[in-house]
């Protein structure tokens, strides 16, 4: 499994990055390539000081086409220290992710439904992690919009 997800990180990353300017603050964007399909969005709001520099940071939801599976994915914009719990709270609702060696920008979860489920209940959605240098981070996500979105994509993908 986690061979499969590193692979569709990499093919996901070379391809939302140049797709990253159609993702935006406070909504979700649908995106759909040949092979798979993907919403995302851009943190409203982060307690990261303007002086420290990360890369690209942003949640998906991503699919393979003909696929029921969705998957939850995050992308932080630095290493997260593996040894550190990787946190998404929605709402009062707390779930885990994982980050790998292979990857250690990305971090992802076991529990993809009942993320996705909380996602489409829930008003707000808080990301917090460790960098490898230690600098905590927690960024703040709407979720306004986000029901609309996995309709339309589990319904066009």
């Amino acid at each position: 499994m986690q061979k499969i997800l590193l692979t569709l990180t990499i093919i996901l990353l070379f391809s939302v990055s140049g797709n990253l300017f159609a993702l935006e603050k406070g909504s979700w964007t649908l995106t759909k390539n040949n092979d798979w399909c993907y919403i995302g969005s851009l943190p409203i709001n982060s307690d990261l000081s303007e002086t420290k520099k990360r890369g690209e940071n942003y949640i998906l939801v991503y699919k393979i086409i003909g696929s029921d599976e969705n998957i939850v994915q995050v992308e932080i914009g630095y290493q997260y220290n593996l040894e550190k719990d990787i946190v998404m709270k929605i709402d009062k609702t707390s779930f885990k992710f994982y980050s790998t060696d292979d990857s250690s920008e990305t971090a992802w979860t076991d529990d993809d439904e009942k993320v996705i489920y909380a996602m489409k209940k829930g008003l707000e959605l808080v990301l917090s992690g460790q960098s490898n240098r230690g600098t905590i981070t927690n960024d703040t996500y709407t979720l306004k919009g986000f029901t609309s979105a996995i309709n339309k994509l589990n319904k066009d993908c």
